[in-house]
């Protein structure tokens, strides 16, 4: 009777070691996803485009609100925590779709109030007039450097030195902020007045 209750209270405790262990398994993950969404600092305001009303949670202004759509699992606008950049709102959004096209955006880009984030489609052709404002003017914050390049005065060196200071820095808020990128002066942001916008 001994020799027979020994393999079976043996099993009894494995079994139960076993149960604790698949418990504390289960607890610490669901603590590493709650730390993990919260070390995003990030929530969807509103999964619909028509969307006007105000988020209800977190004070109102707080954080910087982006719109992201294109090739990405859930599109719609988010708030995030200030300083974020691509990769948040990227995340965000559930991530790139499997067609998405991830060469096609900078997610190391800190990104601005406001802004629209768009992920391209692998082989799709370019967009005509992506940049160019309904006005003509090329729009500095999504223009491409070819596009920059076809402006007067620009080559393509400065063109890519006009996305990289807009990289680094955000969104251009005035096109006097053209000054701040290494190489262009008063009279070739005046060539460029009539043809480029924020």
């Amino acid at each position: 009777m001994t020799d027979a209750a020994a393999p079976s209270t043996a099993r009894r405790r494995l079994g139960v070691g076993a149960v604790i262990l698949l418990i504390l398994l289960a607890f610490a993950v669901t603590i590493g996803i709650g730390m993990f969404r919260g070390a995003t600092g990030a929530h969807v305001v509103s999964s619909s485009p028509t969307s006007t009303t105000a988020p209800t949670s977190g004070p109102v202004g707080a954080g910087t609100f982006v719109h992201v759509t294109g090739a990405v699992r859930r599109p719609g606008m988010y708030r995030l925590d200030a300083g974020s950049r691509v990769m948040d709102a990227v995340a965000r959004a559930g991530g790139f779709t499997g067609d998405a096209d991830r060469a096609g955006v900078n997610l190391a880009r800190p990104v601005a109030d406001g802004e629209q984030i768009v992920v391209p489609v692998v082989g799709a052709p370019a967009v005509a007039g992506a940049g160019i404002a309904a006005d003509g003017k090329l729009d500095l914050n999504s223009a491409t450097v070819e596009q920059l390049d076809a402006l007067p005065r620009i080559g393509p060196a400065m063109a890519q030195r006009i996305v990289a200071w807009r990289d680094k820095n955000g969104r251009f808020t005035s096109l006097d902020d053209l000054l701040s990128v290494p190489g262009i002066g008063e009279k070739m942001l005046d060539a460029m007045r009539d043809q480029v916008r924020v």
